[in-house]
């Protein structure tokens, strides 16, 4: 049982939200961005009719049969100075009109030099430069040329030679500023999406844990607070009880009784003491792990199991302990490992081991239980997570939060196998008394 399955759920729908976001904005890109290079495209094929333009002659049989007629005027002896420049201002006219200026005007300064930022290269047919436009003149050559070819494929300007024929050149051009900035833009848009849904996901996340947290913490205190009155009640019974029995084997029941609800007095001081900075003290291991070996083992003909349970706890061990929480601790991961044993396990055991390894103490408790999925070793310390058909799953959560966050330790699951059983590791920072 997962009671946040539900909030796993909103973590894939964010994701599949901040998926659907980058798609859409990297095809819109990829839309401005294709008609961007059609218009830049265009404008380079305008460059290129310019340069074809201004590089062709109109009209070349009209014209040198004016320049013709020119030449004859001058040549002529039988007008008057003043007659053949009034002819030669109309001949030259002539040919003003023919060659037509204005839109020799248009092609070099509108659209060669200043219709657009596109870098372009134009070569004659044998890979010659010719001219470049918006590159660095250290740039204009055949490396520059193969990588535009490599981008666009180049642009043709027919040429007409001095004898008649054509030969072809060639214009190549890259991509502007904007086209290349917007290449880039999906990935950095998606970045900040990604930062911005992760910002998000993490303050919503540590909202979530500080509700359930206050939410455990105000559950616990009251629980402890409700049984403070009948414990106390049940205190004042079993004295009256010893008053009024002799009976050695009563008498014993009662003891056991007393201790049971000492015990469960112990437990509600510990729901009391969550939330809340516990005292540390500098202390022996080795009492706590007994204590809690022997309680459970007084204890296990009720949970109907044949279990052995094993110690190999080394002596004089000493760490920053609160030896109420520590034993909460201690004792959950053990009632963990009896509900993981088979009740028809005939060689069951419970291994409890204590060691120090380098500055640190260790806590392993191993088991031969039902053992513990790889995918499920960091979600069982979540809470509400419980492979019981009983429970709400807070029992590792605890014990996490004790070791970690009290103690300052490390809680982990060294090694289990579905079938043949797990072990939990314990290790906490061995701290000298001051």
């Amino acid at each position: 049982m997962n009671i946040f399955f539900l909030s796993n759920q909103r973590k894939v729908f964010s994701v599949i939200i901040l998926g659907l976001i980058a798609i859409a904005s990297f095809l819109y890109t990829q839309y401005v961005l294709n008609s961007i290079l059609d218009h830049e495209r265009a404008g380079v094929e305008l460059w290129a009719k310019a340069i074809e333009y201004t590089n062709r002659d109109l009209y070349p049989e009209t014209q040198r049969s004016l320049h013709g007629l020119i030449l004859e005027l001058e040549a002529n002896s039988e007008l008057s100075e003043s007659e053949k420049s009034a002819y030669r201002k109309t001949l030259e006219i002539a040919m003003s009109d023919l060659s037509n200026a204005g839109l020799d005007f248009i092609a070099n300064e509108l659209i060669i030099n200043n219709r657009f930022s596109v870098p372009s290269v134009a070569t004659d047919e044998d890979g010659n430069i010719l001219i470049f436009k918006d590159i660095d003149e250290d740039d204009a050559n055949t490396k520059t040329v193969e990588s535009f070819r490599a981008i666009n494929n180049p642009i043709e300007i027919p040429v007409l030679r001095a004898n008649g024929s054509y030969s072809t050149n060639y214009v190549f051009y890259g991509q502007s500023a904007v086209a290349q900035s917007l290449k880039y833009f999906p990935y950095i848009q998606f970045g900040l999406l990604a930062l911005f849904f992760g910002l998000i996901y993490i303050n919503i996340s540590n909202l979530r844990r500080t509700e359930q947290s206050n939410l455990w913490v105000g559950m616990a205190k009251e629980a402890a607070h409700q049984l403070g009155t009948p414990l106390s009640s049940m205190f004042g019974w079993i004295e009256l009880m010893k008053t009024s029995t002799i009976d050695p084997e009563s008498i014993k029941s009662l003891h056991e009784l007393e201790e049971d609800v000492k015990r469960l007095q112990n437990v509600a001081e510990r729901f009391n003491k969550i939330g809340s900075g516990p005292e540390l003290s500098f202390q022996r291991v080795e009492p706590i792990l007994n204590y809690c070996i022997d309680y459970i083992e007084r204890r296990l003909p009720r949970f109907s199991k044949n279990v052995t349970i094993r110690r190999n706890i080394e002596h004089d061990l000493k760490a920053q302990l609160n030896s109420d929480l520590f034993t909460w601790a201690i004792e959950n991961l053990m009632k963990n490992a009896i509900d993981a044993i088979d009740s028809n396990d005939k060689d069951a055991f419970i291994d409890i081991r204590c060691i120090k390894e380098n500055d640190h103490i260790i806590v392993e408790i191993e088991d031969s239980g039902k053992g513990i999925e790889k995918k499920f070793f960091n979600e069982v310390f979540n809470p509400g997570f419980s492979t019981k058909k009983r429970g709400w799953g807070l029992g590792l959560s605890l014990t996490r939060r004790i070791v970690e966050d009290y103690h300052k330790g490390k809680i982990t699951i060294l090694k289990s196998s579905p079938g043949i059983g797990s072990t939990f590791r314990i290790s906490l920072p061995i701290k000298k008394a001051t």
